[in-house]
């Protein structure tokens, strides 16, 4: 399974940006997607995730009320909406997939978002 991340750029505070990311490859068996993120210095946490398997969404505490994650189950696509912007947020994004697994076991490059107050 492949995935390409994209939609990283610089914004100001309290903007938005919109990530996306396309899973290519043995993809019948991806159970789901989520992204992660990684800000310098900082373990890579999570920030959201859906399910193929009934549609379920969670999200970190940290992005709850800004973030929206969605997905295209038939094109193998995940978004991430992410509103309300803050310095905080920024850091590189990382798309991921489960296959046939129940914990995350495939990873994009990354996209980076950084945040100007």
């Amino acid at each position: 399974v492949q995935l390409q991340a994209s939609g990283g750029g610089l914004v100001q505070a309290g903007g938005s940006l919109t990530l996306s990311c396309s899973a290519s490859g043995r993809t019948v068996s991806i159970y789901g997607m989520g992204w992660f993120r990684q800000a310098p210095g900082n373990e890579r946490q999570f920030v959201a995730g859906i399910s193929w398997i009934d549609g379920s969404t969670n999200y970190a505490d940290s992005v709850k009320g800004r973030f929206t994650i969605s997905g295209d189950n038939a094109k193998n696509t995940v978004y991430l909406q992410m509103n309300s912007l803050q310095p905080e947020d920024t850091a590189v994004y990382y798309c991921a997939a489960s296959w046939r697994s129940s914990t995350y076991n495939y990873w994009g490059q990354g996209t980076l978002v950084t945040v100007s107050s």
